[in-house]
């Protein structure tokens, strides 16, 4: 089904990866991509268990929007270890106009898809997803 604000449809492959990664812990994170041409997004990279933060960060493209999920697993000051499900927004300050539009008018519907996300993060550079990012939002 289209998203009506941006025509946008998502793939059904992006919401079964997505039940793969919350249930199995069959990949360490999801990158999504939008296809204008096929109007819908799609899984553009799936990470594998054992890939870890740099991994990710790298599949991220310096001047291209893009959404993301990704499995941060983290020890409590108790040692007791834990996972968040984070989502997302990479929308560089380098990426197209029209690029950041379309992925803005696209992200509420897109992440709604996605049963099980627990935090959000919006990211213009690196350094808005840096792993103090994510650690301190986790706890």
């Amino acid at each position: 089904m289209a998203n009506a604000a941006s025509g946008m449809a998502v793939h059904d492959d992006c919401k079964l990866k997505f039940m793969e990664l919350k249930a199995k812990r069959t990949h360490r994170f999801i990158v999504y991509k939008i296809e204008e041409k096929q109007k819908q997004v799609i899984v553009e990279k799936l990470g594998e268990p054992a890939q870890g933060y740099e991994d990710f960060t790298a599949c991220l493209p310096a001047d291209e929007c893009r959404y993301a999920v990704y499995d941060f697993e983290y020890l409590t000051e108790e040692n007791v270890p834990k996972s968040r499900i984070f989502f997302i927004g990479w929308s560089p300050d380098t990426a197209r106009v029209r690029s950041k539009m379309i992925y803005a008018s696209t992200k509420e519907r897109f992440k709604g898809e996605l049963d099980g996300i627990q935090i959000e993060l919006q990211a213009t550079d690196p350094t808005e997803m840096g792993l103090d990012v994510f650690k301190s939002r986790a706890n």
